[in-house]
């Protein structure tokens, strides 16, 4: 937990997925945030003061929390929307649904984090 205290959601972007939501908590980061879990770790992540939602995806500024284990696509394709944009995570979900279901797959993780990813800037003409 020392060395998880350095973490910067002012120069990072922070992940977590199930248990690790609860470990954002215990380190003051989902101060005012809620966060997605899996249900066995949800009692704790209340406890500790964090409203769980009943959701598997959400996203504030930097940090990014999922619930369930079938979650962690969503995390994956956050991360790589933000950090290489959104055809680059696009590709990323083609590439690992599953062969018949690619573009209910990709749809549904779109529909998931649209809403937490950055409005897209205009371009300058």
């Amino acid at each position: 937990m020392n060395i998880l205290r350095g973490l910067d959601p002012s120069r990072q972007l922070i992940a977590a997925q199930c248990s690790g939501a609860l470990v954002l908590a215990k380190l003051g980061l989902l101060n005012d945030i809620p966060a997605c879990t899996d249900l066995i770790t949800k009692p704790w992540v209340i406890a500790a003061g964090v409203e769980v939602l009943n959701q598997p995806f959400y996203a504030k500024d930097n940090i990014a929390t999922a619930g369930g284990c079938l979650a962690s696509h969503y995390l994956a394709a956050w991360i790589i929307a933000r950090l290489e944009g959104n055809d680059a995570a696009e590709s990323a979900l083609h590439y690992v649904a599953p062969v018949g279901e690619k573009e209910e797959y990709i749809e549904r993780a779109w529909r998931n984090i649209t809403h937490y990813l950055p409005a897209p800037t205009p371009a300058l003409v």
